[in-house]
């Protein structure tokens, strides 16, 4: 903010009651010193709250009008007649352009030397309108696309003939500095925006990037020509990865880690070959960031439940669900609520997701033969009281786990089921006897992930006949409030924000077990689980976080069925 007549400015603030005249001799003496800018000093100072209000008194003084970016409509003229790379450099955004005059928004209406710059390069004539750095920046992020200026550069620096030959440039400086930045663009901006993946996927005319966010795909907004540089983006993860950038007719796996802020986070990377190139998969874990049961959204019944189960000296805790439900952010829960000093816990992962100080982790390696089975037999002749297991995938590693749980040890570990009582016959299935499921198993916890309705948007409605008859509703408050989302500018126009659990716990009584060893089916169990164990299955409990306004029917409905 590098403006303002700190005299008339500052009469300004003291006429409309924004400042005190202590305050302000205070900000002037202190700009004296620092020679910095008014604006900034009363910010930094906390005298005035924020750059907008700044900017409001600025539009007044002198005559510029302010405007909120995120909510005009931007001309794709103008966006053409400024390249990306002027755009960032200078921190302005184009608005609109019309008979020779460049509309831009900027955030000091008196740098001239800007100013001339904009009028040289565009041969246009410039008038400007004020709106904050913030929405400066991320306008130029939404429009042009994610490191669209780190494109333009490498376009300006290579004819298209060589783009189009096989990319080998992935060791030279210039070249590869530039990708570089830009993947690192791309990483921060999944960073920024919660994701958990992101995609880059080859087609045969475009290359697109897509980041995976509470569960759901969007689309980044990259620039086209991004396409010319397909080869040596998949080569920079490859190089940063570990991997042989030759290889590009197999798949091929690996890892790297990057550092962004405080923040650790662990990237777990796949390449897959296509007709038109390789597609890489990137999964961005934090490393160190562990949750409790409240923060992914247990209920108070729920915790009591787990309470119980992590106090049982032996037996085995199975967590079920598909793919990308949080089953191993769960047992990442239970184990770090058991960690104490007295306590020795030993996991066995593919891959390891999370780092537990105190816990000794173990990553398989089936290449060597390091697998769950040849792992688990040596873990236990190293003493454990806890042992977790990533995944129960064979019958091998569900028999040794079994009988571990019946020498005295605490087994977590996950199966691929849809319900809790699938559990059991999914062991069946592997050839597991009855008697020992029903002799070793505590529990089996069923999960879904349902995305949070984003607080600041969502939009009351009324219990309709659909909804009674979805989640089979017997009692229910005809004026009872829901939530459907709506969209909106802190929620990215998603309607969510974040996500939560909803579980359905089954305990093993005396009479399930005697229903497993007689080979009962999954929905007998499921019967007898809500009859007699009180079980709440997942649906009931989505609409508990229906009713207390957490999520939205359609969301429950569309991770649960019964």
């Amino acid at each position: 903010m590098r403006w303002q007549n700190r005299t008339l400015f500052g009469q300004i603030l003291l006429d409309q009651g924004l400042l005190t005249q202590t305050q302000l001799t205070q900000a002037l003496e202190e700009q004296r010193r620092t020679k910095e800018l008014l604006g900034n000093v009363l910010i930094r100072l906390k005298l005035i709250n924020d750059e907008q209000t700044i900017l409001s008194v600025l539009s007044k003084q002198l005559n510029v009008d302010l405007v909120a970016l995120n909510q005009i409509q931007v001309e794709q003229q103008a966006l053409d007649k400024l390249p990306a790379r002027v755009a960032k450099y200078y921190k302005v955004f184009p608005v609109r352009y019309s008979q020779g005059v460049l509309t831009v928004a900027v955030n000091n209406p008196l740098d001239v030397k800007v100013l001339d710059d904009l009028s040289l390069m565009t041969q246009s004539s410039i008038e400007t309108v004020l709106a904050t750095q913030k929405e400066i920046l991320e306008s130029i992020r939404n429009h042009y696309g994610v490191g669209a200026e780190t494109i333009e550069q490498m376009m300006g620096e290579q004819s298209l003939q060589t783009l189009e030959q096989d990319v080998q440039v992935i060791e030279e400086e210039s070249s590869d500095a530039s990708i570089s930045r830009f993947l690192n663009q791309i990483l921060l901006q999944a960073h920024k925006d919660h994701a958990t993946d992101v995609h880059v996927e080859p087609f045969e005319d475009s290359l697109r990037i897509r980041y995976r966010i509470d569960g759901v795909l969007y689309d980044a907004k990259i620039p086209e020509s991004l396409r010319f540089f397909q080869d040596t983006l998949i080569s920079r993860i490859k190089v940063i990865s570990n991997l042989d950038i030759a290889e590009k007719r197999l798949p091929q796996d690996g890892r790297f880690k990057v550092k962004i802020s405080d923040s650790e986070l662990d990237l777990r990377v796949s390449f897959l070959p296509t007709p038109y190139g390789e597609a890489a998969s990137i999964r961005i874990l934090n490393s160190i960031r562990l949750y409790n049961f409240q923060e992914l959204g247990f209920s108070d019944r729920d915790r009591a439940n787990l309470a119980l189960l992590l106090n049982k000296p032996h037996g085995i805790v199975i967590v079920t669900g598909p793919t990308g439900s949080g089953k191993t952010t769960t047992l990442y829960a239970c184990l770090a609520s058991l960690n104490t000093e007295d306590t020795k816990i030993i996991t066995i992962e593919d891959p390891i997701e999370y780092q537990l100080k105190g816990v000794v982790q173990v990553q398989t390696h089936a290449e060597i033969g390091l697998t769950f089975a040849s792992i688990f037999r040596s873990v236990l002749r190293c003493d454990p009281d806890i042992i977790m297991v990533g995944e129960i995938r064979d019958t091998e590693t569900a028999q040794i786990a079994i009988k571990t749980a019946l020498t005295g040890h605490l087994v977590f570990s996950t199966l691929h089921t849809n319900d809790a009582a699938s559990g059991v016959t999914r062991l069946l299935d592997m050839g597991v006897e009855p008697y020992l499921i029903a002799s070793s198993i505590e529990c089996f916890i069923a999960q879904r992930l349902v995305r949070a309705v984003c607080p600041q948007c969502r939009l009351p409605v009324t219990i309709s006949p659909e909804i009674i008859k979805e989640f089979n509703l017997k009692e229910y408050d005809p004026k009872q409030t829901l939530y459907e989302s709506k969209g909106c500018k802190q929620c990215r126009m998603t309607g969510f924000v974040g996500r939560q659990v909803i579980c359905e716990i089954l305990f093993l009584n005396d009479e399930i077990r005697t229903m497993i060893t007689q080979r009962a089916t999954a929905g007998e169990i499921r019967t007898k689980a809500i009859q007699t164990a009180g079980m709440r299955t997942l649906r009931q409990h989505g609409w508990e976080k229906i009713v207390d306004g957490t999520t939205t029917p359609s969301e429950v409905l569309q991770v649960t069925q019964e």
